[in-house]
């Protein structure tokens, strides 16, 4: 056996002893994972981009191995509280709509990424920057934008005598009624479910001129006859115009009804669309036709108050337990460069629209006119919590769902008045 110098094998244990106590291994060894988690987009073509060809790349330009796990947006949420409690989970987790603001104190400061990206894309939209922001904190990366129109059956309300989709909440409840009556009614969820429920009712509430909170984002103001009016409307527009199994829907169930040709329109993105045009010999009218070329999408009404849609922006949080920050940063830069995103934003097809101003322009508006009105949400969009900040509390509000339960319990029997004093007093527990 060669012996070994003493002074060789002192140096050797010494380097050998350092290694150990710093937990890793030389630079050249170490793995670079990071795991993202995201919702189950209702558009499965983006999915097996991200899971196919993404992951590939990561892997091939960044030395990353990613981890692309996808679930039931309905899960998330308690994906992420229990990844916070825990100390461990996904590095990377998309929020929706103002969520991430419940996760403030619990995520990683991206204001020099966010901002980054933001400056070369032409900006992020308000609802975005909002959304993404506790004061100078940037709590996460914009994404993306969503939001609801309402999917209508062109030809049914053709037989019906309306040639355009109704304007006001009387036409469209007329509408709504004859069409029930023929077998065919609206689609629409008063369920505890993360985006068709506030993407209808928040909206809703807006158009007859009710609101949460004061621009003070302090002061309750829920319980207004504005309110209660819409309170009242709502309970005889259900019963005229809607499927009454909505109580319960998620926010898949709106969609197999409209493709089985059950209800005649609901308030959703353009998945039901996009679906139908992806399966033309699956998805066929009462005729035998594509149903495709029987949708259009249209705003929901104007009430008295005006007309209105609900911004959903989605957005990365980099999660502060995560011990490969540096990678997932470099992750978060790479996806969000042109050539990359804009592959995926393309597979979007328009059902979700970029965080920043550069996409408004993106040749791919031009390419089917049934989705160019997504085009214009992220600039027509409220938030939950007007007409306050979307912050914390206002996050608070949608999660526990007090503005649809206030129009369920109604449906079901309540007295308005009774319902729009008991979704008060709740508001005003989370603002006080």
């Amino acid at each position: 056996m060669t012996r070994i110098a003493r002074r060789k094998l002192l140096k050797g244990a010494g380097g050998m002893a350092a290694l150990l106590a710093s937990g890793s291994g030389p630079a050249l060894a170490q793995e670079k994972n990071v795991h993202w988690l995201r919702w189950t987009d209702f558009v499965p073509a983006s999915d097996a981009l991200l899971k196919g060809k993404i992951v590939q790349e990561a892997k091939k330009q960044l030395g990353i191995t990613l981890k692309m796990e996808t679930v039931n947006a309905n899960d998330l949420q308690s994906r992420i509280t229990s990844a916070i409690q825990s100390g461990t989970g996904a590095d990377i987790i998309m929020g929706f709509s103002n969520w991430p603001q419940l996760y403030a104190e619990s995520v990683v400061d991206v204001g020099d990424l966010a901002q980054e990206i933001g400056n070369a894309q032409g900006g992020y939209y308000d609802v975005s920057k909002q959304i993404a922001t506790v004061g100078n904190k940037w709590i996460g990366v914009p994404f993306t934008v969503g939001g609801g129109l309402i999917s209508w059956r062109v030809s049914w309300f053709k037989e019906v005598g309306y040639d355009k989709f109704p304007e006001t909440w009387d036409t469209f409840r007329d509408a709504g009624k004859k069409l029930k009556a023929k077998g065919r009614p609206i689609g629409q969820t008063a369920g505890h479910t993360f985006g068709d429920a506030p993407g209808w009712w928040y909206p809703y509430l807006w158009s007859w001129g009710g609101k949460e909170v004061e621009a003070d984002g302090k002061t309750a103001v829920l319980n207004s006859r504005a309110t209660i009016d819409s309170v009242k409307f709502a309970v005889g527009l259900w019963k005229d115009t809607c499927d009454e199994g909505g109580l319960a829907w998620d926010d898949t169930n709106n969609n197999r009804a409209f493709l089985s040709g059950t209800i005649c329109g609901t308030n959703n993105g353009a998945s039901i669309y996009i679906e139908a045009k992806r399966k033309p010999q699956s998805y066929l009218t009462e005729k035998g036709a594509p149903m495709w070329e029987d949708i259009r999408h249209a705003r929901i009404p104007k009430g008295p108050g005006g007309q209105f849609n609900y911004s959903g922006p989605f957005t990365d949080m980099l999660m502060g337990y995560s011990k490969s920050q540096n990678a997932a940063k470099d992750f978060l830069r790479w996806i969000h460069s042109k050539p990359v995103y804009g592959e995926w934003f393309h597979s979007q097809q328009g059902f979700t629209g970029g965080a920043t101003r550069d996409w408004e322009n993106d040749k791919m508006w031009d390419a089917d006119p049934v989705m160019r009105p997504f085009h214009d949400l992220p600039l027509s969009g409220r938030l939950a919590g007007y007409a306050g900040p979307p912050n914390r509390k206002a996050a608070e509000v949608v999660t526990k769902y007090i503005i649809t339960d206030m129009y369920a319990k109604a449906i079901q029997g309540m007295a308005p008045e009774a319902a729009v004093k008991w979704a008060h007093e709740e508001v005003t527990k989370v603002y006080a």
